[in-house]
């Protein structure tokens, strides 16, 4: 029977352990990473059956999910090829998109004269300017923002130009629309490859919070897998911030959800529709925990994705393909706040699999694209299809 349909799952910032190039993005000594392996060690192991049992112990030794005998799925880790560690470039790699040059990042904060034009353009001031935690950067200027109505820019290790603003003092959508000044201004050299609009609210810095309504700008993608399966009228489902990495270009249906909960809400609708790739990202693992180095909040949120995961698998079809991988690595153990540069897990699964077997170390994550798009004949170049032969009874 062959394979019609293709769901791809990113557990984003689960990575399973420093890949070979992590010394050229400052993750060694105390910052070399292994997220899922130093997680469950932290929290004194992790209880996931449903990613047990698809073969997620299998990967890399992880305290509380052991190697299971028989997993249900192909499993095997993705060293990312591309220059970067952060949510497009890997996103981008998926679908067969290698960045070769890494997009800039500003440790020092975006030049003066760049700032400078900013504020001319949107006519106002600005506060703020250095790489920060977005949550602590609120509780650092929040305070003075509502006070002079000055939005707060700031930046991280990824290539990221953020805004933040109180959504009482700066509406959202004006909010927004600065987010597009920002855009249309961060040209070559300057050409971060995401804007991102950071809308919060609270009465003070005792309990300033963001809020949902988050929005990415990014550079828009190469030609990519995504266009290609459109050009064929294969319907592509977009969930969480994965439209907004490829800008809404090729797909078919977009929700942006903003929480893992609402992900799986859109997910199980998805699966209702007439798309034939659903492309989904579960970003609070990253987000809410990874960021704020705090792995009772990550693992927990990994127990609940096993449920949502394990409902997810009962209503797929013997037509059904099922992906599962990771952009980047966000351990909560280190000191780094950052993404860290790992390994990505991978596991493959269709209801129609007889076992499980290890496809080893796939060298770039083009190779999830290739995959899925060998299912409709749709070549990526840059990657290497792993073969479903057993998938399909053959």
């Amino acid at each position: 029977m062959p394979l019609e349909r293709a769901i791809l799952i990113v557990l984003d910032g689960c990575g399973v352990g420093a890949a070979p190039d992590a010394a050229e993005y400052q993750d060694t000594g105390e910052n070399t990473p292994n997220t899922l392996g130093h997680l469950a060690e932290a929290v004194g192991g992790l209880n996931l059956p449903t990613l047990q049992s698809l073969g997620l112990g299998n990967i890399i030794p992880i305290r509380g999910v052991p190697p299971a005998p028989q997993p249900k799925a192909h499993y095997g880790k993705v060293q990312p090829y591309s220059k970067g560690k952060d949510s497009v470039t890997g996103h981008w790699e998926m679908m067969g998109i290698l960045t070769e040059q890494p997009f800039p990042t500003y440790p020092n904060g975006f030049p003066r004269e760049l700032i400078a034009e900013f504020e001319r353009r949107i006519g106002r001031k600005t506060l703020g300017n250095y790489p920060a935690s977005g949550t602590e950067i609120i509780k650092q200027l929040g305070e003075q923002h509502l006070r002079t109505g000055y939005p707060i820019v700031y930046t991280s290790a990824d290539s990221v130009f953020q805004i933040a603003a109180h959504e009482a003092v700066i509406p959202v959508e004006a909010l927004y629309r600065m987010c597009e000044i920002a855009r249309e201004l961060l040209q070559p050299p300057h050409h971060v490859q995401r804007v991102i609009a950071r809308p919060f609210e609270g009465t003070d810095a005792s309990n300033f919070r963001r809020t949902e309504r988050r929005r990415d700008f990014p550079l828009p993608p190469p030609p990519n897998l995504i266009d290609k399966l459109a050009e064929r009228r294969i319907g592509v489902y977009g969930i969480g911030v994965v439209p907004e990495i490829f800008t809404y270009r090729g797909f078919k249906y977009a929700e942006r959800t903003q929480s893992n909960a609402q992900h799986f809400q859109a997910v199980l609708r998805a699966l209702q529709s007439d798309c034939a790739f659903i492309f989904a990202n579960f970003e609070d693992f990253d987000m809410l925990y990874g960021h704020r180095n705090d792995p009772v909040g990550f693992a927990q949120a990994l127990a609940e994705f096993d449920e949502m995961l394990a409902a997810i698998i009962d209503r797929l079809t013997p037509t059904d393909l099922l992906l599962l991988t990771a952009d980047h690595g966000n351990d909560p153990t280190t000191p780094s706040t950052d993404h860290s540069r790992e390994y990505l897990p991978l596991l493959i699964y269709a209801p129609a699999i007889a076992a499980g077997q290890s496809v080893g170390v796939r060298r770039s994550l083009a190779d999830v694209g290739a995959t899925i798009g060998a299912l409709w004949d749709a070549p990526v170049e840059t990657g290497i299809p792993i073969s479903l032969l057993d998938m399909q009874g053959a």
